[in-house]
């Protein structure tokens, strides 16, 4: 059996953590991809690139190894993504995109470049946690202006968030 070195095991393992955390968020959301679904996702990537990085191959053999695992997982995201309502308006958007970039973190930390996906990790799950709320406020303060184009659509979670903010649902609002 290999000896494996703990730089190999904290690559798969911060790959499978930044998965399991954008996951764990996906799920307290109620969507249908969550911490398993995305830790796997990041924890495959990270072991794809550490394997052609650490097996010798050209430079060449781990940009491949990029395109397919992104190639990959876009066919993945797709499978989270419905049509919904009178509009036929595309849900789960945000889950597919959550799924694509676990694949990226999991590729960055397979490659041992930890301060990039850990940065990303943060980026991400600030847009996660603070879009939705985000959007509801400029919807609220520029629908009025461009004449309140989107009243008559389903704007999904922001919408749903700007009609709530219109019946005064603050108690979990980050934005007085």
């Amino acid at each position: 059996m290999e000896n494996i070195s703990f730089e190999i095991f904290l690559r798969l393992f911060c790959g499978l953590l930044a998965g399991a955390v954008i996951g764990l968020d996906r799920n307290l959301r109620g969507k249908a991809a969550g911490m398993r679904t995305l830790g796997l996702v990041s924890l495959g990537a990270a072991t794809a690139v550490c394997l052609v990085t650490q097996s010798g191959h050209p430079l060449d053999a781990v940009s491949r190894v990029l395109q397919g695992l992104l190639t990959g997982i876009g066919f993945l995201g797709v499978g989270v993504i419905a049509r919904h309502g009178t509009h036929q308006r595309p849900q789960g958007l945000t889950t597919a995109a959550a799924i694509w970039l676990a694949a990226i973190l999991g590729a960055a930390a397979g490659a041992g470049y930890y301060v990039v996906g850990g940065l990303a990790l943060v980026l991400g799950m600030a847009l996660l946690w603070m879009g939705g709320r985000l959007e509801a406020r400029l919807h609220r303060v520029l629908d009025p202006i461009n004449g309140d184009k989107h009243a008559t659509r389903d704007n999904g979670d922001a919408g749903k968030q700007a009609r709530s903010d219109d019946r005064g649902d603050h108690e979990d609002d980050i934005f007085p």
